[in-house]
């Protein structure tokens, strides 16, 4: 605590001056005849408080001049952060359901642990959820309640085999989680892809559809950056043996857009991942702030509770007759 106007402190020097003054003054006086008897009397206790009042008057006194010279306190204001907005961007085609990462799990699994985990420890970011197979599903837009988007990614399951939506499509998925990162206030936007397969949407034959170098591309004009994770060991050939999945076109889209690439081949390798992205992207805090409060007031209302005491006694229990 500090003194805005200390010089006020000054004041205190007259308090005793003006007490001096009063006592060489005097009080009033009654000229009567003297009696022996008085020097007899008991002393009874409104004699023993008859200088409560003064010392209370002294008290509330000092106390206006100390909230004269206005006490403060610098009070250090919340610690602020500059959250990261991050989409969280994930593959649920029907391949997501093979155990090659962890004999108990899928990699649909793998990838939902490991992204419960990622957020659990991002309690300053907006986190949202983009799944994708054939088309781009936005499960939960950015959001700090992370106890939903949990509660999303556990309700995340993978499309039917074979079915109509049982395909890939890698730059779409990534577009439209650019497109909701857009509007989005965050000094860093950040996209986190996961999928175990290639893009088969966007081909030479079908030339409307987006392809992932054309979602890098809107991602950069954004400002958002895209780092990609090629999950798994690839996929199983008519024989049985497994045939890696080419990764140039993610590693492209991670590329144009200012972000990374990665491989997972197995659970621990997916946790990694996440973890080193988790030190890519660190929260930025903000310089630390203080505020100026203001603290006379205890202080004036104490030396006006003192001093109606001091002026009350005075005028009753501990009232003198001249």
């Amino acid at each position: 605590m500090t003194l805005q106007n200390p010089w006020w402190l000054l004041l205190a020097l007259f308090v005793p001056l003006a007490l001096w003054l009063r006592w060489r003054r005097g009080g009033p006086t009654v000229l009567f005849a003297p009696g022996a008897f008085l020097a007899r009397l008991p002393v009874g206790w409104r004699v023993r408080l008859l200088p409560l009042p003064w010392l209370l008057l002294v008290a509330g006194l000092l106390l206006t001049v100390v909230a004269l010279a206005r006490p403060v306190q610098d009070v250090p204001l919340p610690h602020e952060t500059e959250g990261i907005d991050i989409m969280l961007c994930l593959d649920t085609s029907s391949s997501m359901t093979s155990s090659d990462m962890d004999p108990q799990r899928t990699r649909l699994d793998v990838a939902r642990d490991a992204a419960a985990r990622f957020v659990a420890g991002r309690p300053n970011d907006r986190i949202g959820l983009v799944c994708f197979a054939r088309f781009p599903d936005l499960r939960c837009p950015p959001t700090p309640d992370h106890d939903a988007l949990r509660n999303f990614l556990a309700a995340v399951a993978p499309v039917a085999g074979d079915g109509p939506e049982d395909a890939t499509g890698i730059g779409t998925a990534v577009a439209r989680a650019a497109q909701v990162l857009r509007s989005s206030p965050a000094k860093s936007r950040v996209v986190i892809l996961l999928t175990d397969g290639e893009e088969n949407i966007a081909t030479a034959e079908k030339p409307e559809e987006i392809a992932p170098v054309h979602a890098g591309q809107l991602c950069r004009e954004l400002g958002v950056k895209v780092y990609a994770i090629a999950a798994g060991l690839g996929s199983r050939n008519p024989s049985g043996d497994w045939v890696e999945i080419d990764t140039s076109q993610v590693r492209r889209l991670a590329a144009t857009a200012g972000g990374r690439f990665f491989e997972a081949r197995d659970a621990g390798a997916v946790a990694g991942v996440y973890a080193e992205i988790d030190e890519l992207e660190r929260v930025a805090f903000r310089e630390p702030r203080t505020t100026v409060e203001e603290k006379f007031l205890p202080f004036l209302a104490a030396a006006v509770v003192l001093l109606l005491a001091s002026r009350i006694l005075q005028s009753t229990l501990l009232a003198v007759m001249p």
